[in-house]
């Protein structure tokens, strides 16, 4: 009688461990798989786990979830990719990141503490970033300077170079963030519609949207202002003639060409003309006389019709 009751013993023990070791088996169900409630994946699930909403949750401390493509064509996309569920090393990033297995990148990352609509797309598929109300294609709000940063950072061989373009309630403005962060555009709120317009044949207006020439300035008058000699250069590419230059500097007005060493008209403050050449030539209604300048002696007016050489 004691030895049936060992033997049934030792067989209950065996059957105990065969069925613990079946429940720490892998399961293959081969048929569709239907859980109706909820399910919980991972080391720190338990017994009796509250869901709340959750219909799928996943519960340890290093959470991934992985899509293996077994595709074995060359003709068929078989990339793998993983969404991953915070850093696994000690101090790593807390964030949401998906992951390219196959090229060994992470194109896409959200960290923890990012602010609500960091990136939001709305059913017209405008972009929002830093808003959930996106009114044009791509929409950006801040509280101070909204800015968009072009960075050339060398990767690709070329000299770096970062340019900012932002926009605030003094101006919009282009910066030069890599030579002192000098601003050599801006535009000031209320400026007038064709403040600057560039047409499709390449002239410039200013104050205009049809401009009339190379450069159409839409005003009174144009100012060019310097510390010391104000000028513009006429320059005629067609043949090898001197540049023509006006000029103003220290109260006198000048007109000359270049290369010839002194102005050859010049008005004065006080109404004075001088003229540098040796002959001057006056013409009215078809009618014209002349005066030329010796050197070293008096004027002499030639009787109409006389013209200078």
């Amino acid at each position: 009688m004691l030895h049936v009751f060992q033997r049934s013993l030792i067989s209950g023990i065996g059957a105990l461990g065969f069925i613990a070791g079946a429940a720490q088996a892998d399961q293959v169900i081969l048929d569709d798989l239907i859980v109706d409630g909820s399910i919980c994946a991972g080391f720190d699930c338990v017994n009796g786990e509250s869901f709340g909403f959750d219909t799928l949750r996943l519960k340890e401390n290093n959470l991934r979830i992985h899509a293996v493509d077994t595709s074995n064509s060359a003709s068929f996309p078989s990339n793998d990719w993983q969404i991953t569920f915070n850093d696994s090393s000690n101090g790593g990033a807390n964030k949401f990141s998906i992951d390219d297995i196959d090229g060994g990148r992470t194109p896409f990352t959200i960290e923890a503490g990012a602010p609500s609509h960091s990136l939001y797309v709305d059913n017209a598929g405008r972009l929002g970033i830093g808003t959930n109300n996106p009114v044009v294609e791509i929409h950006v709000p801040d509280g101070d300077t909204p800015t968009l940063r072009l960075e050339q950072n060398g990767s690709s061989g070329f000299t770096p170079q970062t340019w900012d373009v932002a926009g605030n309630e003094t101006n919009f403005f282009v910066r030069d963030a890599t030579n002192g962060s000098k601003l050599p555009f801006k535009i000031r709120p209320s400026a007038p519609t064709n403040s600057i317009y560039v047409d499709t044949d390449g002239d410039l207006g200013l104050g205009t949207a049809s401009p009339r020439a190379a450069l159409d300035v839409a005003n009174g008058s144009i100012i060019a202002s310097a510390s010391g000699a104000v000028g513009l250069t006429l320059d005629d590419t067609s043949g090898s003639d001197p540049d023509f230059k006006l000029q103003y500097e220290s109260g006198s007005a000048r007109m000359s060409f270049a290369g010839t060493g002194q102005p050859e008209l010049e008005l004065k403050q006080n109404g004075n003309i001088v003229v540098a050449g040796t002959c001057v030539e006056f013409a009215r209604g078809g009618s014209s006389f002349a005066c030329t300048f010796a050197a070293g002696g008096s004027a002499s007016c030639a009787a109409a019709p006389s013209s200078c050489p």
